[in-house]
């Protein structure tokens, strides 16, 4: 299980509770420490003016609350703000909101009862997912809109997604012996004030965005051999003298997924000789989406490396206001809802993966392009040319996919229109960037398939299963048993999302040697 409150919450953990099923239990030391802080608010604000306790909201914050109509008040914001529109957030997505809404109000800052933890602990182990909605945030007062939605259930108002059915959440409460929570003093605008809707799903976005970047390691490598690339560009002595962490760690990854391949070829066996050859039947170097892939895959090394820093680091902060500190026996009014962090971090990542998918686009075009390549029939066509088709038709898929994230990718975090009576002058739109991020990257899953598919028919019209090395051997073998050898034309919707599936599900894995300077490096 995954203990919350201790010490800093780590994008591994946040994987444990999401994909693997643990259990999520709360440090009893932080829970005492979130009623302190709760008991000193519930003294601290009699007969001061605080935002949100004894005010209006936002522009209406002028208007003093009488203290009969307080308690009122937070349902009232809860309640007004459940205005979500679209489909509801996918229930990873909900479970990943959660749990970032209770690692920001377990640090102890936002003055919340007790029983507001134990019950968001309550629906991320029970796998209860509050319908919250995709369109509503602008990211800048929090994730206003999404975190209502959540707030909504937490009153037993709302409704669920539980054992996929959608019911209403007193009932599940009630099947279950779980109890709503109360207001006591600012529970509406604690829960639905920060950033823990564009936080959740940028998580999400940041361990699948990791995975596919291993994919996309694995599918050129696999490219680079069945073409019979030479190895050089994949070298450690070529990618030292590029000083950049990514570029060097991709080209690492890949030697090592090359390892024991007899289809790389060794540059100085075959060229560095005398050659009579007026015009080589060889290409001196390979087309760009080839010998580059270090250098493109790096630098989304890279971000992924920084959007995880940027997020983890969300996920541990205080993301409400105000900020209640009863360490220093006061309450600060500030913006700490303000989602620029996570906004311009899902931007960068889903440029990343934008490139990414183009990369693999353009991988797949000289797979299936017999006059780029040379080597393979048109469309990896392995029936009769002319009356069979091949990959032709899926091709289309991954184009127009790709196409699909050159459009999502216009940044919003430079994309803020003023709302809320212009209280709200400059948002982030940081829930809008971490879904349309999602998205891409459940994109860019659909086109890795397509070029695994063609990836595959390659190797069975070489018919070089036994070249490859065991890296390569392995995905063939573990893919081709979920999606066979093909010569006939028949729909391929179904492997498609067969093979997508597989994909997200499963990570390829390598053990990488660490290079040392005293023995030969060059050859994969």
């Amino acid at each position: 299980m995954v203990v919350l409150g201790s010490k800093v919450l780590s994008l591994e953990e946040v994987h444990r509770v999401l994909f693997e099923g643990e259990e999520l239990v709360l440090d009893k030391a932080a829970v005492q420490n979130v009623n302190d802080n709760f008991e000193f608010l519930k003294k601290f604000s009699s007969k001061k003016l605080i935002y949100g306790i004894n005010t209006g909201f936002g522009p209406m914050a002028q208007y003093r609350i009488s203290e009969d109509d307080t308690h009122q008040l937070q349902y009232n914001l809860i309640r007004s703000h459940s205005s979500g529109a679209g489909k509801c957030l996918a229930p990873v997505l909900t479970k990943s909101l959660m749990i970032a809404r209770l690692s920001s109000f377990m640090q102890g800052f936002s003055g919340v009862h007790t029983d507001a933890v134990h019950l968001l602990k309550d629906l991320i182990n029970h796998n209860i997912y509050p319908c919250i909605y995709e369109h509503g945030g602008v990211g800048a007062s929090g994730d206003l809109v999404q975190l209502a939605h959540l707030a909504h259930a937490l009153i037993g108002e709302g409704n669920v997604l539980y054992e996929e059915e959608i019911r209403p959440a007193a009932e599940v409460y009630a099947q279950l012996g779980l109890k709503p929570i109360d207001i006591h003093v600012r529970e509406g605008l604690a829960i639905i004030n920060g950033t823990s809707a564009m936080t959740g799903i940028g998580l999400v976005n940041i361990i699948e965005a990791r995975k596919l970047l291993l994919w996309s390691c694995a599918l050129s490598s696999m490219i680079n051999e069945v073409v019979e690339a030479f190895d050089d560009h994949l070298s450690y002595e070529l990618n030292v003298v590029k000083k950049h962490v990514g570029q060097n760690k991709i080209a690492e990854m890949m030697r090592g997924m090359l390892k024991g391949s007899k289809m790389i070829r060794h540059r100085p066996d075959h060229l560095y000789k005398e050659l009579e050859e007026e015009i080589f039947k060889d290409k001196v170097q390979e087309y760009y989406s080839l010998r580059c892939v270090p250098q493109i895959l790096g630098p989304i090394y890279d971000t992924l490396t920084h959007a995880e820093t940027v997020v983890v680091g969300e996920l541990n902060s205080v993301s409400d206001n105000p900020v209640v500190d009863h360490r220093h026996q006061n309450v600060y009014h500030g913006g700490n809802f303000h989602g620029d962090y996570i906004s311009l971090e899902m931007d960068k990542v889903k440029i990343a993966i934008t490139k990414l998918s183009m990369l693999s686009e353009r991988q797949l075009n000289y797979l299936l392009n017999d006059k780029l390549n040379h080597k393979f029939p048109p469309f990896m066509n392995l029936g009769k040319l002319g009356f069979n088709f091949g990959m032709q038709g899926v091709q289309f898929t991954a184009t127009s996919t790709v196409a699909e994230n050159q459009t999502l990718s216009f940044p919003m975090y430079v994309h803020s229109i003023p709302n809320n009576n212009d209280n709200q002058d400059i948002v982030s739109m940081g829930c809008n960037a971490a879904q349309m991020t999602y998205k891409v990257i459940e994109n860019t899953f659909e086109v890795l398939t397509v070029q695994v598919m063609t990836l595959l028919q390659a190797v069975d019209y070489l018919n070089c299963q036994d070249r490859l090395g065991a890296f390569s051997s392995r995905i063939y073998q573990d893919i081709r048993a979920i999606f066979p050898k093909f010569i006939e034309d028949a729909p391929r919707y179904a492997d498609v999302q067969r093979i997508k599936a597989y994909l997200m599900r499963n990570e390829p894995m390598v053990a990488v040697e660490p290079v040392t300077e005293k023995r030969h490096k060059t050859s994969v």
